[in-house]
């Protein structure tokens, strides 16, 4: 049976016996320089909007995916320049791809406009030595590998047709 836990130590299972060790033993462990995992991850989180209808594609692998694209804004603003104007807030483009059947099925019903959260696994590819440097290829590419996604809130569509007046 477990016992409250006290700020100072935090309790951990093993077998029928409890050990409590310090939080500060859990953090050295935690922030160790020592591999307590066989993998790492990289994971980004994006909150924007849908920048066009999610595309069905294909690999050369004949692989189906789908991509879409989403859109942040750079907030909080800028600072000020040395003259007193402000830059405006920018837009950054992050295209994503998913490989998962059952969610390429989700994100195909997902329209322009729709405010999202997305998690996606974050890599960096390097540049393929033999190519030419001006190629996508020949540079670095930043891959998103989609995870998960929440419609926060659908576009807003207003009516094509009016009523017939009688």
């Amino acid at each position: 049976m477990f016992t409250r836990l006290a700020f100072s130590g935090v309790q951990r299972r093993v077998g029928l016996r409890i050990r409590v060790e310090s939080v500060s033993t859990i953090l050295h462990q935690a922030f160790s320089s020592t591999p307590t995992r066989s993998y790492d991850l990289a994971k980004l989180v994006l909150v924007g909007r849908l920048g066009k209808e999610p595309e069905l594609r294909t690999t050369k692998n004949d692989k189906e995916y789908v991509s879409y694209s989403v859109a942040t804004s750079n907030f909080p603003p800028p600072p000020p320049n040395p003259d007193g104007t402000r830059l405006e807030n920018g837009v950054t483009w992050h295209h994503v791809v998913s490989f998962n059947p059952t969610q390429n099925n989700y994100l195909k019903t997902l329209s322009k406009g729709s405010k999202v959260y997305v998690e996606a696994n974050y890599e960096l590819r390097d540049p393929d030595p033999n190519a030419d440097p001006s190629s996508p290829s020949g540079q670095r590419q930043i891959f998103l590998r989609h995870e998960t996604i929440r419609v926060l809130s659908t576009p807003y569509q207003q009516d094509t047709e009016t009523p017939d007046q009688v």
